[in-house]
């Protein structure tokens, strides 16, 4: 009766508005509003868009607004925008006004269940997995307990689901763990369905990653327990709608306001190739409270590492000319924004994504467009069956679409295989002018070499790879069609071949006038096979630069402070180019059969580095001396006149073009750490450099030697350290020195930083340190 009630009074106001219908209110507060006599007031948005429908089936073709007024609006099902409702703006008040939300409030009457916990009985239906009480997240009860600076989920242990801690629930059943991949290459999540003989957890799920393997040994964590509810901010709602809660201190809960999330989308556009949804904008809207989905159904992205969860709060799938503007993405379970199969000319600007279960923004088109996809990183599709036309099969992926100025951080908060940016399987995307950090994986991720095109540009992307292992702040696999696990059947191929392997990266991709900074792995990695990239301009602050395995990609004029170049297992005949860099290390090649096409007129600090180098029988036209930075210690690298720089030919970059330049997210943005000059620097003998949380210092003077009972003037002294830290929470102590690194002597800052560079992708640093006047060996994790 109220549907029918509601299409009648819709009926009569359209009647009563005439031809002159452009814009549609949706306010919280009808009752007190006077919009005039023709216009259309909601007290919801689904009447709205009932509205908006009626109107379309009028024969109405206009462009209509949807205005969403200040204040709260809860969905109970996804704002859904098909191909018949539009051209359409869906306008808010600004982000900080207007809020949609997929969330309900939960009225509680509490009782006390002991000195800490309360508990109230809900209704019977309104289950919820993410609660927030006066708008903040609060803990799904876990072991171990949360903590913001205790790396991979705020928390971990070897024993979260030990047969000695299952023992003492009571129901495991319906405990969700989370571990990381075996090698931290992102994670699985489970669900317990048992326990066995054993009294080990019986567990469903692990589908999440696309490279299968155990759980990580310590990296795990266990929640959704019922005994593991011990700790302020935390709560648990067991299988008969009973919530427990243990208030923070201070907290009112008569006068809190407590919410359930309980929506997994919150706006879905989506139309059809043949039928897209065509000119829509969306903006000036603050997205809250969607699901956590690590348990819904996963599909592979080719042989890339990563499945995924083809959903998220916006979905947009079949769309042409859509733009998402000028919104705030936050509290999010799982994928803020997702461009799913066929759409084009999409455009994702000035938006403010944080705090998400999973990516920010992704481009992720079909298998269905692929010519002879693989889907394991073993599988290879054998040549006489292979489909050998070049580029896409059918249009069913993303296509000449922008994320631009978009600011993204603190994405990844439950699910690892993430970034910030992810693309694959689409063509000619811009990533421009965003600013992504504190990423458990890549900022940006491209996961395969399908199509190419992608223009990565002027983004600033720093503390990445915080929670997983072998990877960059940019990184980008190929395992193309052409790709072969075995490489000595792939050199076979592609010697028989040559162009095979832009098959499918059919269009170059550019990275240019970046700053990346990675202190867990590379600045830039290309892994596995990926092809047909041209890199330049860019600002790489720690990890330097790394190709593997690829072909036809040319790196020139960057800047690796304090790194350089990392050039694994090559091919011969790659096509691949590395000149005119700004270098601080020599090459750390692995497995090269051919050194490209060209690697040549880099600059390196000191001789001894260019020596090294030349050694391999490269960079015979390369020079040694001072780049001579206006002021590395403010981050311009700006080469002066009279640099060494200029004999090879090096440009200048912009430094003042990394990152948003919407000036509202601009204030909100950070900035990486600069880091000084280890090597090079001509008065480094005698500085105090910050490394991971410490001070130190070369062993220069007699009197420092003697202190430390050294047999001679050399290794690196630990001035101070700061708790919390990687070095302060390790083995190391004040007073240490640090005699050797992985084998190797130290005799400098510089050379422990060379160790450290070199072996840091791994997560560890095996060193010999001096305390006591004796020698001991330490192991340094060397991130959380």
């Amino acid at each position: 009766m109220k549907k029918v009630l509601l299409n009648i009074l819709t009926a009569l106001l359209l009647i009563g508005c005439g031809s002159k219908v452009s814009d549609i209110y949706v306010t919280s507060n009808i009752g007190n509003s006077d919009y005039g006599d023709k216009e259309l007031v909601f007290g919801s948005i689904e009447e709205a868009f009932q509205a908006l429908a009626d109107l379309r089936n009028e024969g109405r073709k206009n462009n209509i607004n949807i205005h969403l007024e200040e204040g709260e609006h809860r969905i109970s099902k996804p704002i859904r925008i098909k191909p018949e409702l539009g051209p359409l703006k869906l306008l808010g008040e600004g982000s900080s006004q207007t809020v949609v939300k997929g969330s309900f409030v939960l009225q509680a009457q509490w009782k006390k269940y002991n000195d800490h916990i309360l508990v109230a009985q809900l209704p019977k239906g309104r289950n919820f997995d993410q609660l927030f009480v006066n708008g903040e997240q609060q803990i799904l009860a876990r072991y171990p307990n949360y903590d913001e600076d205790a790396g991979h989920w705020q928390g971990h242990a070897a024993d979260a689901i030990s047969a000695e801690r299952v023992k003492t629930w009571a129901k495991p059943v319906g405990a969700i763990v989370h571990a990381m991949h075996r090698g931290e290459w992102g994670g699985f999540h489970y669900v317990a369905t048992g326990v066995d003989e054993q009294g080990e957890l019986l567990l469903s799920g692990g589908h999440q990653n696309n490279r299968p393997s155990k759980m990580h040994p310590k990296y795990r964590m266990v929640e959704n327990v019922f005994e593991e509810l011990d700790a302020p901010g935390e709560w648990f709602l067991d299988a008969d709608n009973k919530l427990f809660y243990w208030p923070s201190p201070g907290m009112d809960m008569k006068t809190a306001q407590l919410e359930g999330v309980n929506q997994k989308h919150l706006l879905e556009v989506v139309g059809t190739e043949q039928s897209p949804v065509k000119d829509v904008e969306i903006s000036g809207i603050r997205f809250e409270h969607a699901q956590r989905t690590f348990m819904e159904e996963y599909e592979p992205l080719l042989r890339s590492d990563w499945t995924l969860y083809r959903g998220a709060a916006i979905l947009l799938e079949g769309t042409q000319k859509v733009s998402i503007r000028n919104c705030e993405l936050t509290n999010l379970g799982g994928n803020a924004i997702l461009v799913s199969n066929f759409n084009r000319e999409v455009t994702i600007a000035d938006n403010h994504i944080h705090d998400c279960g999973a990516s920010g923004i992704s481009f992720v088109g079909s298998p269905e467009a692929v010519r002879s996809p693989a889907f394991q990183y073993g599988e290879f599709v054998p040549l006489a069956e292979m489909d050998t036309v070049r580029g896409p099969k059918s249009n069913k992926y993303p296509s000449n679409s922008i994320a631009d100025n978009n600011l993204i951080y603190r994405i990844g908060r439950v699910e690892k295989q993430t970034a910030g940016v992810q693309i694959a399987m689409a063509m000619d995307i811009t990533v421009s002018h965003n600013s992504i950090y504190e990423v458990p994986r890549a900022g940006i991720n491209i996961g395969d070499g399908t199509w190419g095109g992608h223009i990565i540009e002027y983004n600033d992307v720093f503390s990445t790879v915080l929670e997983s292992g072998d990877h960059g702040a940019f990184n980008s696999w190929g395992r193309d069609r052409f790709w072969h696990p075995n490489r000595g059947e792939l050199e076979k191929l592609v010697a028989e071949d040559p162009d095979m392997p832009k098959w499918d990266a059919i269009h170059t991709t550019v990275i240019r006038n970046n700053r990346f900074r990675c202190d867990h792995g590379w600045d830039i990695d290309l892994d596995d096979g990926s092809s047909n990239y041209h890199i330049y301009n860019n600002v790489c602050l720690n990890g330097g630069i790394k190709l593997r395995e690829g072909f036809y990609r040319t790196v020139e004029n960057n800047i690796m402070i304090n790194n350089g170049f990392h050039p694994h297992v090559w091919f011969k005949n790659s096509g691949d180019v590395f000149r005119q860099n700004i270098v601080f290390t020599q090459h750390k090649d692995i497995r090269l059969q051919d050194w490209g096409k060209e690697v040549d007129y880099n600059l390196f600090p000191d001789e001894e580095t260019l020596l090294q180098t030349q050694k391999k029988g490269v960079d015979l036209h390369s020079v040694f001396g001072d780049a001579m930075f206006v002021d590395a210690e403010s981050g311009d690298y700006t080469v002066k006149k009279g640099s060494a720089a200029t004999k090879i030919g090096f440009k200048n970059i912009d430094m003042d073009s990394f990152g948003v330049t919407n000036s509202s997210l601009r204030t909100k943005a950070k900035t990486p750490s600069i880091p000084p000059l280890f090597f090079g620097n001509k008065n480094g003998e005698d500085l105090v450099f910050k490394w991971l949380g410490a001070e130190l210092k070369s062993i220069t003077t007699m009197a420092e030697r003697s202190a430390s009972g050294l047999n001679k003037t050399a290794g690196v002294l630990l001035v101070s350290l700061e708790t919390p830290s990687i070095i302060g929470n390790s083995p190391l102590q004040l007073g240490d020195v640090i005699i050797a690194s992985e084998g190797k002597e130290v005799n400098t800052v510089e050379d422990l930083i060379k160790s450290y560079q070199n072996n840091n992708w791994k997560g560890k640093l095996n060193l010999v340190v001096v305390r006591n006047q004796k020698e001991k060996q330490v192991t340094v994790i060397t991130k959380k």
